[in-house]
């Protein structure tokens, strides 16, 4: 996503400029080229030293210095660049920003950029929420600017509260976020994700290996093109995917099948990555079911209600996505649960395939459609795999907008 991507890192003079260095580090790592340009104050922070080191460019600082030969600075920077990024933004920049200050180095750059410029800002709490700050924020906001963060914690200063650099990744999340076209925009989607729990007593539960990896990388991407995502989720330790995301907790298939009940009709694409438990105990114990000595155990089981299959017999204009996790007769089983469920896709993977299975970052999947072909895709990560997906989407919902006949062979 950022493979030769020009972006200007501006670093003002705020205590969080050292996680700057590390917010450099992550950019170029994904191959982007930064120049970083500091202003006076970022400079008591941190050496410049340390970002020309990291980035392998020049730092530049000084308003007048001319760059690469005759160029001048602020324009020959404002005419390359692809992204400028400001982090820490203090409120001096944002200030000076909001009311056409262009006073050095960076500000003047600023003012010549006709690409998104993207603010994450650092400062007291008391700053950040006086009405001076906030004003100068909304005034940006309103001219096109971006912004992501503060953060709310414990603050250099000895204070508590909102004005904490946002978290590398998050700005990471948003700048890529910029990046990407937004063909999903104004579209609904609803995401399962995760097992479900089925309770035998009050202290141990049949579940299954899932750990809901893909659904949040489906949702993560979703909602980077522009849908307005909807997670329900099984238990699990994942940090959720972007803040932006509301999430739905659930535990056994019965609260899942609920849960997607209420989001049902205001989706207009349904992702059902969850590994819902097809069995659940038929009779749950009230209390622990103790040992016994020589004894051995019968668990009667029960079906759980088939979700996806329910969501195909009332599918209207909806688009819908399931998955099929097998170990064996991988084709078959795929193609018999898209005929039978009335999908749009489905997503087969053989879980027994190294790279494949629960609980990794990568995955190996054949896409098949109602007309019967299968796209069969190599090992690669599970956001790259949920972008592939959602490529598909995109053709579903192109057609379905313009009035297109849906494909179905049986």
């Amino acid at each position: 996503m950022l493979k030769n991507k020009e972006i200007i890192l501006g670093v003002t003079g705020g205590i969080a400029a050292y996680k700057a260095a590390e917010l450099l580090r992550e950019m170029t790592r994904r191959e982007a080229n930064v120049h970083v340009v500091m202003t006076q104050h970022a400079q008591q922070f941190v050496s410049p030293l340390t970002f020309q080191t990291l980035s392998g460019n020049p730092v530049l600082s000084e308003m007048f210095r001319l760059f690469m030969g005759s160029k001048i600075g602020h324009v020959t920077l404002a005419d390359i660049a692809n992204l400028t990024v400001i982090a820490p933004a203090t409120a001096n920049i944002l200030g000076k920003i909001a009311n056409g200050v262009a006073d050095d180095l960076l500000t003047t750059m600023v003012m010549a950029m006709k690409v998104p410029v993207l603010f994450a800002p650092s400062m007291n709490v008391n700053m950040w929420e006086s009405s001076f700050v906030q004003n100068n924020v909304e005034r940006l906001k309103a001219y096109g600017y971006q912004f992501i963060g503060p953060a709310e914690g414990d603050l250099a200063c000895g204070s508590e509260g909102r004005g904490r650099l946002a978290d590398i990744a998050e700005i990471i999340e948003k700048i890529e976020d910029i990046f990407t076209k937004k063909d999903l925009q104004g579209q609904r989607i609803l995401v399962t994700a995760g097992p479900t729990l089925e309770p035998v007593d009050p202290v141990r539960y049949i579940t299954n290996r899932s750990t809901g990896k893909m659904g949040f990388a489906l949702a993560k991407m979703a909602c980077r093109r522009g849908a307005m995502v909807t997670l329900i989720t099984g238990p699990n330790y994942l940090s959720l995917p972007r803040s932006d995301i509301p999430q739905i907790v659930v535990h056994s298939a019965r609260e899942m099948r609920e849960a997607v009940r209420e989001q049902y009709d205001d989706c207009h694409i349904i992702i059902m990555a969850a590994a819902v438990a097809d069995f659940r105990p038929q009779d749950t114990r009230g209390g622990k079911i103790k040992k016994r000595e020589n004894g051995t155990y019968a668990l009667e089981l029960e079906k759980n209600p088939d979700i996806l299959k329910e969501l195909g017999e009332n599918k209207g204009d909806h688009i819908l996505v399931g998955f099929a996790a097998e170990t064996s007769e991988l084709m078959e089983n795929a193609e018999a649960k898209l005929k039978e469920k009335n999908l749009d896709l489905i997503i087969a993977n053989d879980v027994t395939q190294p790279g494949a299975g629960f609980g990794v970052d990568t995955n190996i999947v054949k896409i098949l459609d109602t007309r019967g072909r299968a796209r069969k895709l190599p090992l690669m990560t599970k956001e790259d795999v949920a972008d592939i997906i959602l490529d598909q989407v995109v053709k579903l919902v192109k057609k379905k907008e313009k009035g297109l006949p849906w494909p179905r062979n049986w």
